[in-house]
């Protein structure tokens, strides 16, 4: 029997963090044992997961199964975007020209701002009474 080669790709978004593993195979993507198309409830989700194939038209070459926790689901689709395409440069480094254009291998590292002591939220603060 021969040994399936998988590769290891993180992806982070917010609180969310991907751990991707890839192997050659048919193009079938699993998310936390479902299927990406069951996972993703949002077309754009999918088509930002499917972005780092589609960029590189490799979509049918590998598989990809990706365990996430943390976070939503926009930022599983971000954080699983970034896991696969790092996880394509580590197999072929000719691919990172391509999917750095493509805005792939950027991460997104804006997380949500604290709550500071004396308003409502982040920055929304307390209404003004003047009586």
């Amino acid at each position: 029997m021969a040994e399936v080669k998988y590769i290891w790709g993180t992806g982070k978004r917010k609180c969310a963090i991907a751990r991707v593993r890839l192997a050659r195979g048919k193009g079938k993507v699993m998310v936390n044992g479902l299927e990406a198309k069951n996972y993703f409830p949002r077309k754009k989700q999918l088509d930002d997961v499917m972005l780092p194939f589609t960029a590189l038209d490799k979509a049918a070459d590998f598989d990809v199964i990706a365990k996430i926790h943390g976070g939503g689901i926009a930022g599983h689709a971000d954080a699983l975007k970034l896991g696969i395409a790092r996880a394509l440069v580590e197999i072929e480094p000719e691919f990172r020209n391509k999917l750095k254009e493509s805005g792939c291998l950027t991460r997104n590292s804006k997380i949500k701002e604290r709550k500071k002591y004396g308003q409502k939220k982040a920055r929304k603060k307390f209404q003004f009474s003047k009586r």
